[in-house]
């Protein structure tokens, strides 16, 4: 059998190898410049929904009051209801295509980050982030990241883990210091909350854009701060993972680059 490529000199497959870089780089540059454009260019028409559903509301706030009472009118008002809830949830998924586009091609500017102050930074941009019971582990590592990445991925994975544990008596939120699996050069660790939690059998597709394993009206959002996560790790040869059980809580798991000594 006759392997591709062993007639080519050396001089030969350089070329090949570097025509081949420079296809995959065109075209994950073309993927992100599409969900740029379409990302942006959706927004006009979605702007136009959401005047126009309150133009609406306002012409039948000015019919008679034995009008808008009547069963027609109800029913009337709740679908310009429904209206506004999907032009809200499509707006929340183009910014989730945006912040992916963004995350794929802000340049990386990679430095020693402390994640103690990393944490405590990312904790303090979330809303309501006193309502739990905060865990942080005095030997959480120093890594070599992109701060303003590293603090975008904290805010999501810290975020989901308050969202999730919102309903439970006295919520709780862990982070732990673990071996890292890939050995010396790496540092791991951990973000445990004892929320919602979820079925294991439907976590494939926990990273992908727009997953969800919950319903909308038991907690909010669109399914995009988990791929973005995926995106900033991946972008560092970090690599972050996820266990549940339902009602038990989730574990996030973050293997990433130590800071260079």
């Amino acid at each position: 059998m006759k392997v591709a490529g062993a007639d080519m000199t050396p001089e030969q497959l350089r070329a090949a190898l570097a025509a081949s870089q420079r296809q995959v780089a065109d075209m994950a540059a073309a993927q992100e410049e599409f969900l740029r454009v379409v990302s942006h260019d959706l927004r006009a028409p979605l702007r136009h929904i959401t005047s126009y559903g309150k133009l609406v509301r306002e012409v039948l706030g000015d019919l008679p009051a034995d009008v808008l009472q009547s069963p027609a009118l109800q029913e009337a008002q709740e679908f310009v209801g429904t209206m506004e809830q999907s032009a809200r949830r499509m707006a929340q998924m183009l910014d989730g295509l945006l912040a992916l586009s963004r995350v794929g091609r802000a340049p990386l500017q990679l430095q020693p980050v402390a994640l103690a102050g990393a944490i405590e930074k990312a904790r303090a941009a979330l809303p309501m982030a006193e309502a739990a019971q905060w865990s942080v582990a005095a030997d959480v590592p120093t890594v070599q990241a992109d701060p303003a990445l590293l603090h975008e991925l904290l805010v999501q994975v810290l975020g989901n883990a308050l969202k999730f544990s919102q309903h439970q008596p006295a919520p709780g939120i862990a982070v732990r210091t673990v071996p890292a699996a890939r050995g010396a050069g790496w540092v791991a660790w951990e973000v445990q909350d004892n929320g919602a939690g979820f079925n294991p059998e439907r976590a494939a597709g926990l990273f992908g854009i727009f997953q969800r394993l919950h319903r909308e009206t038991e907690f909010d959002g669109v399914g995009a701060g988990l791929a973005v996560c995926r995106a900033i790790a991946e972008r560092h040869g970090a690599h972050i993972t996820a266990t549940a059980a339902v009602g038990q809580g989730c574990t996030v798991r973050v293997e990433w680059p130590a800071a260079a000594v």
